[in-house]
């Protein structure tokens, strides 16, 4: 659905995008994370035709974005991070003059904008003046106007920022709900937005993508905990010898437990389990060691050094 090649754009001496490439397939949804400044809304306002890049390529369901904008566009639903809602209109007014602006024939229009109102859940709200609803309402209106064409992406910027929790619930389970027919791009810098949400994580930080993978593949690891009920000497050169072992860390000794972390390339888990046997240790847990998407992007954020004004080659 969606294929972007070396994108590469600056804004006067800050390079905002440095080489991005990445692909969405159809029926996704991926989540497009990285901290404020990553470039995030630079890439959608690329994808979107809003804005366009100094080098690369984008093509959306087989359409190249510059070339063709207004076909892309057609197939794009887009909600922005401040959606411009216009408060004097009326829910339907306002789905209505969406419709018109994107050459809609007005002979669909009363059945689209039922489905899309039924979609988001304002039955009750359409005849209402937009200002009159609440930011979670507005919120959803936006989600309509976004899908009331019946786009086959779906992009979706901060769509949750400055809702209370219970709207934030709301606006997620809507979300989950419109993937059944549409692929989804969904930016956020909230971590646990992007793990409620979205099957595959892009991390981009300082204008390059530095993890694409799904969720469970990101919270994979080759590192293994074993916690000891009492210290057990030479403990740690034991496991340090293994075969595949890199490296043994003592974590913390609470109490009388003795916790090591260690990292091979493989899943040692059985090899720890027939040592611990054979020696007679006190063995209180083993498991494979796991890590969060905080940890995956507080790694990968704390590995880059911020790039100092570039120039560049336009």
């Amino acid at each position: 659905m969606i294929r972007v090649e070396g994108l590469r754009k600056a804004y006067g001496r800050i390079e905002a995008l440095r080489g991005v490439d990445f692909t969405v397939n159809e029926g996704e949804i991926v989540g497009l994370l990285g901290p404020n400044g990553a470039g995030k809304t630079t890439i959608i306002k690329i994808l979107t035709g809003y804005l366009h890049p100094d080098n690369g390529t984008a093509i959306v369901d087989g359409l190249d974005v510059f070339k063709q904008p207004q076909a892309v566009q057609r197939r794009i639903g887009y909600l922005a991070e401040n959606t411009p809602l216009y408060h004097t209109l009326s829910v339907q007014g306002y789905l209505r003059f969406m419709l018109n602006m994107r050459g809609v024939p007005e002979s669909e229009h009363r059945a689209l904008i039922s489905e899309a109102i039924q979609a988001v859940g304002l039955e009750e709200h359409l005849a209402r003046p937009i200002g009159h609803l609440s930011k979670g309402l507005r919120q959803r209106v936006g989600l309509a106007q976004a899908i009331v064409h019946k786009p086959k992406l779906l992009i979706l910027d901060e769509p949750t920022i400055g809702l209370d929790p219970t709207q934030i619930i709301e606006v997620r389970a809507l979300i989950q709900h419109l993937a059944l027919r549409s692929t989804i791009l969904f930016s956020s810098h909230i971590l646990s937005e992007v793990e409620a949400i979205c099957d595959r994580a892009i991390i981009l930080i300082n204008g390059l993508i530095k993890a694409d993978a799904r969720l469970d593949e990101l919270a994979q690891t080759t590192g293994t905990i074993m916690v000891l009920s009492e210290p057990v000497k030479g403990a740690q050169q034991t496991l340090a010898a293994m075969e595949g072992v890199e490296s043994v860390e003592v974590l913390s000794t609470p109490g009388a437990h003795s916790i090591y972390r260690m990292k091979a390339k493989r899943d040692i888990c059985p090899a720890v389990y027939d040592i611990a046997r054979i020696n007679n240790w006190p063995l209180r847990e083993l498991r494979p060691e796991t890590q969060t998407l905080e940890m995956v992007f507080s790694h990968l954020a704390t590995a880059v050094d911020v790039p100092t004004a570039p120039q560049v080659n336009k």
